[in-house]
């Protein structure tokens, strides 16, 4: 195996560097919301039941309420016959107790009626309206959802912290709410810097590349569940970034800056992040995306990312979207992780961890992984063909085709 050179050796782990964002994270303030409008918001509140789900005992088919002992003999051969006492379409209660004997006609969700302890789907019977012909013996509690077999009255059903997706968002109106107490979102101020980039719709000059990191990173904020807010593109000039840098931090909660923070960069957005705040420019043991900054200026944080493009997205993906999970009061900060097969060899040189891009399919039942291509910081190409990226760890030089790789994923 390679040994880790002296220069990685001083780089900062990745666990070490994100226990620094996530240590300066608090989680932002509550707020009363729509239950319409909270769908990528955490609950800043524990939300229990009024009531027992379902409230009654129902069907969970159409069919027949029955009582299980007068069905015990059925048989395709030997049909139970019962009187048909009632029909029970949703939404109707029972007007009666069932007999020995009788049988309700029952749609999907009605009540099931006192005396009844069975459904018997009606793809077991003869469909019969005032008699029916019962050809399969029934078990008690055959295809009926019973009161509070879902939720128990005063049981916590969503506790605070919870993700709320489309799933909360019909349990909330289940249990009555139509408002609900969830943490704010984050106000994400993005700007870039450099004399080397221009917008989108212009034409670079010499030496100039169109900017595409601010528009990365705002999908990838807007994604998360925060609200992006466009500082622009700022040029090299210490005057107009401070002046965009005062504008980020009175309108966000959070600033993230693109370009400016790796060894050798002019020095303008580090002097200026210097002077308005408590500032760490790191090094960190990976690839892409080494060169990082974090810190505080005025209680908020704020992020600078490199301006590659590769790896200000990554950057965000590992460090700053976690942050911005706890900021928003998510209790799960991290993305899921798979175990999957790599489909080639992939070398490299310990002593950074390496984030590739990676198409991940399922192939006999396993889940494979194959590089997109070339992974160098600046092939945006590399981003745009992922659903994964391969975390391959620090101190391992070479992974062998068929080995499994842990594997994040995006979609």
């Amino acid at each position: 195996m390679q040994e880790i050179s002296s220069a990685d050796q001083n780089l900062l782990p990745v666990a070490e560097a994100q226990q620094i964002m996530l240590g300066m994270i608090e989680p932002l303030s509550a707020e009363t919301v729509s239950i319409l409008a909270a769908r990528g918001q955490a609950l800043a509140e524990d939300v229990a039941s009024d009531c027992d789900l379902p409230p009654f005992d129902n069907s969970a088919m159409d069919g027949y309420a029955v009582r299980s002992a007068d069905v015990q003999t059925a048989t395709p051969a030997t049909p139970v016959r019962l009187q048909v006492v009632e029909q029970l379409p949703a939404g109707r209660a029972p007007a009666r107790t069932l007999a020995t004997g009788e049988a309700a006609r029952i749609m999907t969700g009605a009540p099931v009626p006192a005396g009844a302890d069975a459904v018997v789907v009606v793809e077991d019977t003869d469909g019969g309206d005032r008699q029916v012909a019962i050809r399969q013996a029934a078990a008690a509690g055959s295809n009926v959802r019973h009161r509070g077999g879902s939720v128990r009255q005063g049981a916590v059903v969503l506790p605070r912290g919870t993700l709320i997706r489309p799933a909360e968002q019909g349990m909330l109106a289940a249990l009555g709410r139509t408002t609900v107490r969830v943490v704010r979102r984050p106000r994400v101020a993005l700007l870039s810097t450099g004399d080397e980039l221009v917008e989108p719709e212009q034409i670079p000059g010499p030496g100039q590349i169109r900017d595409s990191n601010r528009f990365g990173l705002y999908g990838q904020v807007e994604a998360m569940g925060a609200v992006p807010i466009d500082i622009g593109l700022v040029p090299d000039d210490a005057a107009l970034l401070r002046t965009a840098l005062e504008r980020a931090f009175s309108e966000a909660d959070c600033v993230i800056t693109s370009g400016g923070v790796s060894v050798g960069d002019y020095d303008l957005t580090k002097r200026i992040l210097r002077e308005l705040g408590e500032i760490q420019f790191l090094r960190v043991a990976m690839k892409p995306g080494k060169p990082q900054a974090v810190g505080l200026v005025r209680g908020k944080p704020v992020f600078g990312v490199p301006g590659n493009p590769v790896s200000s997205m990554v950057v965000f993906d590992q460090f700053v979207q976690p942050a911005l999970r706890k900021m928003a009061g998510q209790e799960r900060l991290r993305r899921m992780q798979v175990q999957a097969i790599a489909d080639q060899p992939i070398r490299k040189k310990p002593g950074k961890i390496h984030f590739l891009r990676v198409i991940l399919e399922t192939r006999d039942g396993e889940l494979h992984a194959r590089l997109t291509g070339p992974q160098g910081s600046g092939i945006l190409s590399s981003m745009t063909a992922a659903n994964g990226l391969a975390i391959v760890d620090r101190d391992v030089s070479e992974v062998q085709a068929g080995e499994r790789i842990t594997v994040e994923l995006w979609d």
